[in-house]
């Protein structure tokens, strides 16, 4: 049964639309998963006083290409003149969430800027995000299917606190497991988290000063 919330973020006929064409090319735990994104999306716009049916839009569509073949996301990538850098072209699921930007556009008409680079950031994150796609980001990280463990309520917790601390804290979190697992690093991860650092300690430092 679909919440108000949800009802409210984007008309029915639209997101029907995407819901069937999930059905077709996602397993149902994979739109389990989008539907607690969204959830948790659409609150944390709420909160924190950002557009709701972007977030909703956005959230909802962000795994679109999350089971394409890696083939296909490569010439998809290629055809589009996106970045295949030696570690997505070694792990090309990583391109997902670029591709699946480029499926909002071709096959829903999304032609909001705000919209598909919120979609499109949602899995490595992006120096200098806006709002919109720090949302995404920590929904698709933080949702509550991903457990229950104290660190994730805490960085939970935080996403409601400080949208630009969390996502540091976020990818610290992330590059934690990545590193324990011996996977590869994306460097655009790391920039991330480099970024919101930065921008954090920079906002307490100038905090201070007026202090």
């Amino acid at each position: 049964m679909l919440s108000d919330q949800t009802l409210e973020s984007h008309t029915t006929s639209e997101r029907d639309r995407i819901l069937a064409w999930l059905a077709d090319n996602v397993p149902q735990s994979r739109i389990q998963h989008i539907l607690r994104v969204e959830q948790m999306a659409i609150s944390l716009a709420r909160h924190h006083r950002v557009d709701v049916e972007k977030a909703a839009k956005a959230a909802l569509m962000h795994d679109l290409a999350k089971y394409f073949k890696p083939q296909k996301l490569l010439t998809m990538a290629h055809a589009a003149g996106l970045e295949i850098d030696p570690v997505s072209k070694a792990n090309p699921h990583l391109l997902h969430a670029d591709v699946g930007a480029l499926i909002a556009r071709d096959t829903f008409s999304v032609n909001d800027e705000d919209v598909c680079s919120a979609i499109a950031n949602h899995t490595l994150g992006q120096p200098g995000m806006n709002a919109l796609s720090c949302i995404v980001f920590l929904a698709d990280s933080l949702e509550p299917g991903r457990g229950e463990t104290p660190e994730l309520e805490e960085l939970r917790k935080a996403s409601y606190r400080n949208l630009e601390q969390a996502v540091w804290l976020t990818c610290d979190y992330s590059l934690r497991l990545l590193i324990e697992t011996h996977r590869l690093i994306h460097p655009r991860t790391v920039a991330t988290r480099n970024w919101f650092l930065q921008k954090v300690k920079n906002s307490q430092q100038a905090t201070d000063k007026t202090a």
